[in-house]
């Protein structure tokens, strides 16, 4: 495999995460895991994820969590600060995966044609 820094962070059982696994291996590029169901959100990199994909992104307002939500909770869901603490909360509710590519770009979701890679 190729030397490359590169950083997934997801829960290991989500669809869109296991493709992108099996796609950067299929592509030959090292990466690191961080299961942020068993680590634990790190809140420095959330702030920087918000930063560069937008807490819109960042934010899964597709997803199981979102939709469990009382309708009160999404509601207060109005900033970047608001999300935050939510995700921080509630890993679940963040969009998978997030990769960080050795150039610095954070990319949101499984969508390889707009990979760096």
């Amino acid at each position: 495999m190729k030397n490359k820094s590169i950083t997934v962070d997801g829960i290991p059982t989500c669809d869109s995460v296991k493709k992108a696994r099996t796609w950067l291996t299929d592509q030959g590029l090292a990466y690191e895991f961080h299961d942020f169901k068993k680590q634990g959100v790190p809140e420095t990199e959330l702030g920087q994820w918000v930063a560069a994909a937008g807490w819109e992104t960042v934010l899964n307002r597709k997803g199981t969590t979102w939709r469990k939500l009382a309708p009160a909770e999404q509601a207060a869901v109005v900033d970047s600060a608001s999300a935050q603490a939510l995700m921080l909360s509630q890993a679940s509710a963040i969009k998978r995966p997030v990769i960080a590519w050795p150039s610095g770009q954070i990319t949101v979701g499984f969508a390889p044609e707009h990979w760096p890679a």
